[in-house]
């Protein structure tokens, strides 16, 4: 696997094709910490970049961003694609995991064949999926299942806990065992809790 360096708050940090990151941070200001050097770097990078944000404000991100590049032309040209967690993880008003991964293998593998993009770079933030919202129950299959779609393309994921809104430990628990690595005040880690996909939805 090739690696791909990204900048975050420590030189250095890298990550690989085919990585699956579980992303812990608290608050808005050490979430963009993580996301907008990762999303500045892969559009610098000629990489294509989803981010499915749970805040409807998508000034908070291009904003940053405008300051360190034109962020007008990638937009335009799809290169960079900010969605909402409404029209991603939460289409109709509930969450299905099928759906979901059928959402990401259309715009990955869109990504990188017609599109031409020879590295995927994606973003979620998770907070959805502490709403009174069918199908959220669904999270950790669905972060499990995720790892099996990983391997089809050249391509990161990096997901988003805040985890001054994820204050459960069992959930917290559940998240870290669909996640082979984690990130960490500025370190990407092999998770010693992952569990192979095949086990954890059998469990």
């Amino acid at each position: 696997m090739s690696t791909i360096p990204i900048a975050l708050e420590h030189p250095g940090v890298t990550i690989a094709s085919g990585d699956h990151i579980c992303a812990f941070f608290r608050g808005a200001g050490e979430r963009d910490d993580i996301l907008l050097p990762f999303l500045r770097d892969g559009l610098v990078e000629g990489h294509k970049c989803i981010a499915v944000m749970d805040d409807p404000d998508v000034g908070q991100i291009t904003n940053p961003l405008s300051l360190v590049l034109d962020i007008g032309a990638p937009l335009r040209s799809r290169q960079f694609e900010l969605l909402s967690s409404g029209s991603a993880y939460l289409t109709g008003g509930y969450f299905s995991t099928e759906r979901m991964l059928d959402f990401w293998e259309c715009n990955v593998g869109r990504a990188v064949g017609a599109e031409g993009f020879r590295f995927v770079r994606s973003v979620g933030e998770m907070t959805w999926a502490l709403r009174d919202i069918p199908g959220v129950d669904q999270l950790v299959r669905y972060e499990a299942r995720l790892n099996r779609f990983l391997p089809r393309y050249p391509q990161v994921v990096l997901c988003l806990y805040d985890l001054e809104r994820f204050t459960d430990g069992r959930v917290l628990m559940e998240v870290l065992k669909s996640h082979p690595k984690v990130l960490m005040s500025g370190q990407v880690l092999d998770n010693p809790w992952y569990v192979e996909p095949e086990d954890l939805l059998e469990a």
